[in-house]
């Protein structure tokens, strides 16, 4: 078995952070990304600069990255002005995304969930005719910060929706980081019905510190493609206590672990995630990343 590794970090991982990191920083931690093997890198957003000033600079970071063959370098588009910008920039696959949550769906994209499929149908389109990939996301499948536990059969729903409008693949996300592998083998075994795994990816927070053994539950169900963010970068604004997004080097070292292939240089990641967190001024939110770097410092 091999999976491939979604590197979220420098999207989804520095969205919500106060520090900001500069176009030149940003661009050398793709670099550096993609330098470890990582082959799957979300580069930036074209959401509007508004609502997510941290990624107002996406467009400079994804024409002045030197790119590595082999690597997508992605970008998560509200609309079709966002895409139009993500596609003159060079994004290779962008990516559009919806919560199984009404509630949610309102406080984060001020829509409902239909409104917000139908927002994507002009996207869908000039993806197609662009012939660049369209990946989904969904937030909040096991779990919402206003409306509780998301029944499975919505999240079904909502991703039948997506792989029929278009997208290749769909990333269901624990946004604020309350599931367990037992809400993820309900959900599975739902999706199951009619969608086979090649089509999903995993998307956890590790608020509850539950990441790793909903990842390992997901692989059970044959699903081969984890989102993660080096050093655990990340957050939800919208649902406060929320932790980042799963360390890539926590999942490197389970897989590790576990004799499955990713292709990804831990040693590399642990030194990029110990710079971004200098740059930013934080803790690194990984296990491993500190274990390793603890040990360092004792030899």
């Amino acid at each position: 078995m091999r999976v491939r590794l979604v590197e979220v970090g420098p999207r989804d991982g520095l969205q919500n952070q106060a520090q900001r990191l500069s176009a030149t920083q940003k661009i050398e931690l793709i670099e550096r990304l993609a330098q470890a093997g990582l082959d799957y890198v979300e580069a930036g957003s074209f959401v509007h600069p508004r609502w997510v000033p941290q990624m107002a600079d996406s467009d400079q970071v994804l024409r002045s990255l030197s790119r590595r063959p082999g690597v997508t370098y992605a970008a998560l588009v509200p609309n079709l002005k966002g895409f139009e910008r993500a596609l003159l920039s060079g994004a290779t696959e962008v990516a559009v995304f919806a919560a199984a949550s009404e509630t949610f769906s309102q406080k984060n994209i001020n829509c409902s969930i239909s409104e917000s499929l139908t927002r994507f149908e002009p996207v869908m389109a000039a993806a197609k005719t662009a012939g660049l990939p369209v990946r989904g996301y969904i937030s909040c499948v096991l779990g919402c910060p206003y409306e509780g536990e998301v029944a499975p059969a919505q999240v079904h729903s909502l991703t039948e929706q997506l792989l029929a409008m278009g997208c290749r693949e769909v990333s269901l996300g624990d946004t604020i980081g309350v599931g367990t592998a037992g809400h993820v083998d309900r959900l599975l075994s739902r999706l199951s019905q009619t969608v086979g795994p090649e089509r999903l990816a995993v998307h956890m927070h590790d608020t509850y510190g539950q990441a790793l053994s909903n990842i390992y539950a997901s692989l059970d169900w044959g699903i081969s493609v984890v989102d993660c963010a080096v050093a655990g970068l990340g957050g939800c604004p919208y649902a406060p206590g929320a932790a980042g997004n799963v360390a890539t080097e926590d999942v490197v070292y389970m897989l590790d672990g576990l004799g499955i292939e990713h292709g990804v240089d831990l040693t590399q990641l642990v030194s990029i995630g110990e710079q971004v967190c200098a740059h930013l001024g934080r803790q690194n939110q990984s296990r491993v990343a500190r274990a390793l770097t603890s040990q360092a410092g004792r030899a």
